[in-house]
């Protein structure tokens, strides 16, 4: 369900909440699976993270923040890195890039994935190796293919005919021939618990299984010689916390492999299943660990290559969310508390929408503890907003704070690290928050606040 651009989420469960919130017998209490690593609610009653006190980020660095614990960021690399030792983990650019990420990423040895030109500049400047890089996008342009080709990206993955058509002619005038996966539109979408499958594909990604385009994209390419068909490559969803869809999915995606073996006598040697690993934004979230997940995906491919007599090929994956999402926390300050007429309280912080719109966009739920302090009051069921003149301006739907929350309080939302910056917006000419890494007891800004200048530096009229 998205939200009504009237009024978003009417109808809804009001002071009820939906089923699965339950009251907390302690409102201070914090959810380990929802936070970043560090983060830890002090003696003096203010949260922590990596080490420092949220009171003397929000001194420092002014809020809305988002406040990146870098520690964590590392280790949920080194995770994913040792669970799928012997396969390619490519994090997901998509979910939030900057410069100082990249260097993580690669320090850290895993792979990177981009989808647009501005990715891969920013992967560059970072000093990201090309070979190591994967490049995304379902409609990609001459200047960036021309780029990902001088940059030498290690592989394309091509998403239609006319993107075969354009890389070949530019590999042919500069004398490559770059790896390419083909995107393959399987018939399965996945999120959360449940999947569906179907015979025929409606979307704007890949190639149809299921009309035979796929196949006839793989045969055009080894035909004419020109592009390296390294593998096949399918995604199928995003927040998915069951593998049985990826079991589908890699099923129907070796069957296409089969059959190019079949008729051109080419068994290709990588396969990428995409991402889409679920976290945990709520209580009713139960992510599978990186080494459950590495364990259940190498079984169904052996399983699926033993049914269709292949060899094994070379494993990738490219999760984004499940590494930097739980990662980042933001940090906003309280302006109002509004009681509704006893329906509802609404608690309005100094961001919203522009810094974190998959709530309006998706329906996401999320949670949030009171950070600058601690408190004895009793619950209060209370809907989180933003200050933008939009009445879906909606940060968490519902969540306990403390009955005495006020204007003043530091207000902090975890697993804000995916698609929250890197969605933001400008509505009604909010600058964008800070992006503040945090380690050791010490912060440095990667990616510095917005101000009124940079907004009007853009307005050349």
């Amino acid at each position: 369900m998205r939200a009504h651009e009237a009024g978003a989420l009417h109808g809804d469960l009001g002071q009820r909440g939906p089923a699965w919130l339950r009251t907390p017998d302690d409102v201070n209490a914090l959810v380990p699976q929802l936070w970043p690593r560090t983060v830890n609610r002090a003696a003096a009653g203010h949260l922590e993270i990596g080490g420092v006190s949220v009171l003397d980020l929000a001194a420092e660095h002014g809020t809305p923040a988002y406040l990146l614990d870098e520690d964590d960021l590392r280790a949920r690399c080194r995770d994913f890195a040792s669970a799928f030792a012997g396969c390619d983990v490519y994090y997901a650019g998509k979910s939030f890039l900057c410069k100082a990420v990249v260097r993580v990423i690669d320090e850290e040895g895993l792979y990177l994935d981009v989808c647009s030109g501005g990715e891969l500049a920013v992967a560059l400047a970072a000093g990201f190796p090309g070979e190591r890089m994967g490049f995304h996008g379902n409609n990609k342009s001459l200047s960036e293919l021309r780029r990902a080709l001088e940059a030498g990206v290690g592989r394309i993955i091509v998403d239609s005919f006319d993107e075969i058509d354009r890389l070949t002619e530019l590999a042919k005038k500069y004398n490559k021939s770059p790896n390419v996966l083909v995107r393959v539109t399987v018939g399965v979408e996945a999120h959360t618990h449940e999947f569906i499958a179907t015979a025929h594909e409606d979307q704007k990604f890949g190639f149809s299984l299921a009309g035979g385009a796929a196949f006839q994209a793989a045969v055009k390419i080894l035909d004419e010689g020109v592009l390296n068909l390294q593998g096949l490559h399918s995604h199928i969803g995003s927040q998915i916390f069951d593998t049985s869809g990826f079991e589908v999915a890699a099923r129907r995606v070796l069957e296409l492999q089969a059959q190019i073996r079949d008729a051109r006598g080419v068994e290709l040697a990588d396969l990428d299943l995409g991402g889409g690993f679920g976290i945990a934004y709520t209580t009713q979230d139960d992510p599978s660990t990186p080494g459950d997940l590495a364990k259940r995906l190498n079984k169904i491919v052996e399983s699926e290559c033993d049914l269709a007599n292949l060899r094994k090929p070379r494993l990738s994956i490219e999760p984004g969310r499940a590494i930097v999402g739980p990662a980042v926390l933001t940090l906003y300050e309280v302006g109002t508390v509004k009681d509704v007429d006893g329906i509802r309280t609404y608690v309005s912080v100094d961001g919203g929408m522009s810094d974190n719109i998959r709530t309006a966009l998706y329906d996401a739920s999320y949670s949030a503890t009171v950070a600058g302090r601690a408190s004895d009051a009793e619950p209060l069921l209370a809907r989180v907003v933003g200050k933008h003149c939009e009445s879906g301006d909606i940060v968490v739907k519902d969540e306990f704070l403390p009955a005495d929350v006020q204007p003043g309080d530091l207000l902090a939302v975890p697993g804000t690290g995916a698609y929250c910056r890197s969605m933001a917006s400008n509505y009604n000419h909010v600058p964008r928050p800070p992006v503040v890494a945090v380690r050791d007891g010490a912060s440095r800004v990667i990616v510095r606040r917005e101000t009124e200048d940079d907004l009007l530096a853009l307005d050349v009229g």
